[in-house]
């Protein structure tokens, strides 16, 4: 059974032989929060991120949030996601890169869920805020294959909070292909109408999330971000629904508890069934880490935790698992050299054992391939640090 929590003091260390620091040179207000300035070097850094893909059927919305032609037709649908860095001023990314037809959003709020907690339906009212597009419209149609950003509110939060973001959808998505994440291990809530300014909502939820893919946070020029490419381990596999405690979340919380590591926000760029070569759910790693690394906000390190579903879902014939040794030593610099040539320092890790009795991936030749990966990623000197999930810890 892998340690999530072991991982996470492994990441941090990996972070630590780069140079990570904390900062304190940016000014706060009255209750600790960083005050934003006008300094030149301040820019907008990924607070969290969700890897987006094309929603599978199965993971659709529930019901009639779901029919007549469309998805989310007069709904509202409200989900909440979980901040890593500590900001007055956020935006928020909505993506409709995988849509079959335009997503007109009619309007849009942000606050502080009840309680503060994942996966909630009610917010507190005292803290709820517009998001308006386009300097100040409140609704946008976002064009098929594209993205788009609220316009930026001023919203102080602490690190590690959850937010909540409800966005009315007055006409729907029209079809049914939709961007989404389907991993997200925390609930999304749903009601028909327009409810974004309501203080909870009735009608349905399912645990998967839609349309989001960033939260950005204005900040000082020290903070950047941390992003992680990889499959279900970071996508939350073995985590708690609602709970935020997927190996990722842990690594936030060592950071800045134990490595005192405040400046650095954690981006969770992970799907479930994930491949960087081909197959997988979702597009591969070669397909998509320049969208999920190199164009991420703000970004500084970049971690390949990734290549278990390429060995586990290949024919154990020799030749093919010579040739999968091969082709993912080449993904692997492929990625490097290009994340280098963006200035960004890189972490290999190693892949987690999958063997043993009732694993479907267990297999001698496989694991050989397995090791042979993972003596080339701690060895080769691609990386300007690796991480042993697989075996001993951290270095450079």
């Amino acid at each position: 059974m892998f340690s999530l929590n072991r991982w996470a003091a492994f990441a941090v260390s990996a972070l630590a032989l780069l140079g990570s620091q904390t900062t304190v040179a940016a000014p706060a207000s009255d209750n600790g929060i960083v005050a934003p300035r006008q300094d030149d070097g301040w820019h907008w850094v990924a607070s969290w991120t969700s890897m987006p893909q094309q929603v599978e059927p199965n993971n659709m919305p529930p019901g009639q949030f779901n029919s007549g032609g469309g998805v989310f037709r007069d709904a509202t649908l409200r989900q909440t996601v979980y901040l890593t860095l500590r900001a007055t001023r956020l935006r928020v990314q909505i993506s409709n890169t995988f849509g079959g037809s335009d997503l007109p959003i009619t309007a849009a709020s942000i606050a502080l869920p009840q309680g503060g907690r994942a996966g909630v339906a009610g917010i507190d009212t005292s803290t709820l805020k517009p998001l308006t597009f386009n300097n100040g419209s409140p609704s946008i149609t976002i064009p098929r294959g594209q993205v788009a950003y609220s316009d930026p509110v001023d919203f102080p939060v602490n690190a590690r909070t959850n937010v909540a973001i409800s966005l009315y959808f007055r006409n729907g998505q029209s079809g049914s292909i939709i961007t989404g994440h389907p991993g997200s291990r925390t609930t999304s809530h749903m009601q028909q109408g327009n409810r974004v300014n309501d203080a909870t909502l009735f009608g349905g939820n399912t645990k998967h999330w839609y349309f989001l893919s960033a939260v950005e946070a204005w900040s000082p020029p020290t903070t950047s971000a941390f992003v992680i490419l990889g499959d279900s381990i970071t996508d939350g596999r073995g985590s708690t629904d609602d709970n935020n405690d997927r190996w990722p979340d842990l690594l936030v919380a060592r950071m800045q508890q134990v490595g005192n590591i405040t400046n650095i926000g954690v981006c969770n760029q992970a799907a479930g069934g994930n491949a960087i070569l081909s197959g997988g759910l979702g597009p591969t790693l070669l397909t998509r880490y320049r969208r999920d690394a190199l164009q991420v906000a703000g970004v500084k390190y970049v971690m390949i935790f990734e290549g278990v579903n390429d060995i586990g879902n290949s024919s154990p014939d020799s030749g093919t698992q010579n040739s999968m040794v091969t082709r993912l030593q080449q993904a692997y610099q492929q990625i490097v050299r290009d994340c280098k040539a963006a200035g960004l320092k890189t972490i290999g890790a190693t892949i987690t054992p999958f063997g043993g009795s009732g694993q479907s991936y267990s297999n001698p030749a496989r694991e050989q391939t397995r090791v042979r990966v993972n003596e080339w990623i701690l060895n080769s000197g691609t990386f300007d640090a690796t991480v042993d999930f697989a075996g001993r810890g951290a270095k450079k």
